[in-house]
């Protein structure tokens, strides 16, 4: 027997908690995206965040926390205030995004090393090699062996060369990622070991979850400001080691002259931007900047 539509709707709605959850994720996010609360405990720098757990003895391992911390650095601080950038319901968990969500969202670049290879023979210095061996004038063999001794060192010394540059690269992606993770924001994730039951997908359901670690407005927030007809100029102080030629170009724009060469194997890139009345010339090795210059147009 065919059921009634009214009851045949009922049944589809009861056997699609997604479809509820989505309605609560869109509830979620219209009662807190956009606020600003004030977080009471450390947060540390990683999208890993802090783990709540709701309606359990204890919600929080402050012991993990504390790793967290100590690997990634605090993002921010407690009696600090953050915006409330995203919530997002998922099967397990609420992500309760602050400032951004966290370092190692996509996007983020949290490698920390750049790599080359070792300096290749030169056809000449393999042609040498097989000459010296089958070479049967003794005097001829040693001028050879001498060639070929002195196109091992300049190699060798390239080689040290481009590990000095890289050593450098590195230490400044390295700084780039440590200042990237203390700017990037944390989150909370509240997890639920059989789902995310449908009575805590409310705003007082996640306020109560998180009324120890965070303060919330008391009232509703204030409109929006107007946008800004247009950012300021940015300044040369913005500049450090360790940012990427995508980083250098989202403040300055596209680079005015470029040149490229190659240190051995590493590619070693130099751009000029205009920063008002200022000229910014910077170098990039494999992709990461590890000097720069600014002077007077």
């Amino acid at each position: 027997m065919r059921p009634a539509p009214l009851a045949f709707a009922a049944a589809l709605l009861l056997a699609s908690p997604l479809a509820l959850a989505a309605q609560s994720e869109e509830a979620l996010r219209a009662a807190f995206e956009g606020q600003a609360i004030v977080v009471r405990i450390d947060m540390p720098g990683t999208d890993d965040g802090v783990d709540v757990r709701p309606g359990t003895e204890r919600p929080v391992d402050f012991a993990k926390v504390a790793t967290r911390l100590k690997q990634n650095g605090t993002a921010i601080h407690a009696g600090q205030s953050s915006m409330i950038t995203k919530v997002k319901v998922k099967s397990k968990l609420i992500e309760f995004q602050l400032g951004g969500g966290g370092f190692g969202t996509f996007g983020d670049d949290a490698g920390t090393s750049v790599s080359v290879g070792a300096t290749p023979k030169s056809d000449r210095e393999r042609a040498l090699e097989k000459g010296v061996r089958n070479e049967p004038d003794p005097a001829r063999r040693r001028d050879m062996q001498n060639e070929l001794d002195d196109l091992r060192t300049r190699r060798e010394n390239q080689d040290r060369r481009n590990a000095a540059a890289l050593a450098a690269a590195n230490e400044a992606k390295k700084a780039n990622v440590r200042e990237r993770r203390l700017e990037g924001g944390s989150r909370f994730n509240l997890r639920f070991d059989r789902g995310v039951p449908v009575d805590a997908l409310t705003p007082e359901a996640v306020r109560a979850a998180l009324a120890k670690y965070v303060d919330f407005p008391d009232s509703e927030p204030a409109p929006a400001a107007s946008p800004v007809a247009s950012a300021p100029a940015p300044v040369a102080g913005e500049l450090r080691k360790g940012l990427l030629i995508a980083d250098v170009e989202s403040m300055y724009g596209p680079a005015a002259g470029a040149t490229e060469r190659k240190e051995g194997t590493l590619k070693v890139s130099v751009r000029s931007y205009s920063a008002g009345a200022q000229r910014v010339t910077a170098e990039f090795v494999e992709g990461v900047l590890v000097r720069f210059t600014i002077a007077s147009e």
